[in-house]
């Protein structure tokens, strides 16, 4: 199943996605489905970023090969680091080079949706609490992010993370699905989320160690290596296997 937020004649609401038919909610995707009977064509409305959580956690050099690229060994117990929500936008929104960067790069990432409040979460367990994946891009000033030694300003601006197109369900094997990104057409990452250096179910646990998840919450599971510089004019695109693609033009700042 296929869950999407989207806007229509000045209209907000969440939906099912089938085939190109939206199947308009109640109320909120998380929890039991209400349906109000209203049916649109997907091509008359705008997809927005399926979720706003109240907070994002991405796992940093969790891929090998990124992890060399970055001049580092993969950390032995998972790296994670935090993006504002205010950075999320969703499909066919605009990446905003900012000003005070030369250097924005893309990294494709498998995001995970959590379902359910949860706490230290056993890793048998962790499949209860997830809602289901959307395609994620951490965007990201690599220039700052050398510069200043931790991440939180280079990963940070406002629509440093787009998400979407929605929230697939019933994803066969998220861990072991395909995801590439695409630069204008060029594919600059290509992977396996099997060549993870911690999977799924072990970032989920060790995430929920640490702090409690709330429903909505996403975390971004890494990238693999490929990362490309972004310019003005640029389309960048990120497709994950069993989900879609997740679609952005890119301009500067203004």
């Amino acid at each position: 199943m296929r869950l999407a937020r989207f806007t229509h004649n000045d209209n907000f609401g969440y939906a099912v996605i089938e085939s190109n038919q939206v199947k308009v909610l109640s109320g909120h995707p998380i929890g039991e489905l209400q349906f109000t009977g209203e049916v649109l064509d997907l091509s008359d409305v705008r997809l927005l970023a399926p979720v706003i959580p109240s907070k994002i956690i991405c796992i940093g050099k969790n891929y090998r090969e990124h992890s060399l690229e970055m001049g580092t060994e993969p950390p032995s117990e998972p790296l994670f680091f935090f993006k504002p929500t205010t950075s999320i936008i969703g499909p066919e929104d605009f990446i905003r080079i900012p000003s005070q960067s030369n250097d924005v790069q893309h990294e494709s990432e498998l995001a995970i949706v959590i379902s359910r409040l949860c706490k230290d979460v056993p890793l048998g367990r962790v499949s209860d609490v997830i809602l289901g994946y959307t395609c994620a891009n951490d965007v990201t000033a690599r220039d700052l992010q050398f510069r200043d030694g931790q991440w939180a300003r280079s990963k940070g601006f406002d629509t440093f993370c787009p998400l979407g197109p929605w929230i697939e369900t019933e994803l066969s094997n998220a861990q072991d699905t395909k995801i590439e990104s695409r630069l204008n057409g060029a594919i600059t990452q290509q992977a396996s989320t099997s060549e993870m250096v911690h999977t799924i179910a072990e970032l989920v646990s060790w995430v929920s160690h640490h702090m409690t998840l709330l429903p909505g919450d996403v975390i971004l599971t890494g990238s693999p290596a490929g990362m490309s510089k972004m310019v003005s004019a640029d389309v960048v695109e990120v497709e994950i296997t069993g989900i879609g693609t997740l679609r952005n033009k890119v301009v500067a700042y203004e």
